[in-house]
């Protein structure tokens, strides 16, 4: 127990996508991670990420809501934020712990206004799986994003790859595997400079 890495999954409420990647991790890679979840704040764990994981063959009914302090006290190796929110109002935590952002999509944002539980569920069962396929790179995914955090690169690359190739569809507060931009607005703002670049913007009228 005390050679495996200690990673927290920390998201807004501790509700959905941290439980989705803490459940996988124990069930995956519970021989060389011992993995936690928390949030910033309680909302309660979400019936619906419990029934996704199920179909997964992962039972994570047992799991309830917390907040960091809630946690046995230990020195984690990795904080993974999985949430814009949460990176940008990450608590401080001391000692030799890295963070590391990679925003999934919420499926609870994701399913405002569809019209039938199939839509529903196809949004949980996506980002179910966007967040197993970056379970699957772990403990070597850690450390590129460690990396590419540390020298404050928006590359995407390795791990990134396999998650983006297993979501094809965007929304909530963050990008699959966006890697630590810390605002939405700075991502709206490239994309807008984007499309200027290639000519979606009318060009002004030369007649004047």
């Amino acid at each position: 127990m005390t050679n495996k890495i200690k990673i927290l999954f920390l998201c807004t409420g501790n509700s959905c996508r941290s439980q989705i990647a803490e459940g996988w991790t124990r069930y995956l890679k519970d021989d060389v991670i011992e993995s936690y979840s928390a949030g910033i704040e309680k909302h309660g764990l979400n019936s619906l990420a419990v029934e996704v994981m199920a179909e997964g063959g992962v039972d994570i009914s047992h799991h309830e809501s917390k907040v960091v302090s809630d946690l046995p006290t230990m020195d984690f190796d990795y904080v993974v934020t999985v949430c814009g929110n949460a990176h940008e109002t990450c608590p401080y935590f001391p000692g030799k712990v890295k963070i590391i952002h990679v925003g999934f999509d919420d499926p609870p944002k994701l399913a405002e206004g569809v019209k039938t539980e199939e839509e529903t569920m196809a949004h949980y069962r996506r980002v179910r799986d966007g967040i197993r396929a970056y379970v699957d790179t772990l403990p070597e995914g850690l450390l590129n994003g460690g990396q590419e955090m540390k020298e404050k690169k928006t590359k995407k690359r390795g791990w990134l790859t396999v998650i983006r190739e297993s979501m094809t569809k965007t929304g909530g507060c963050c990008g699959p595997g966006e890697t630590c931009s810390g605002s939405a607005k700075g991502k709206d703002k490239e994309e807008g400079g984007d499309k200027a670049a290639k000519g979606s913007v009318p060009p002004k009228d030369s007649t004047k």
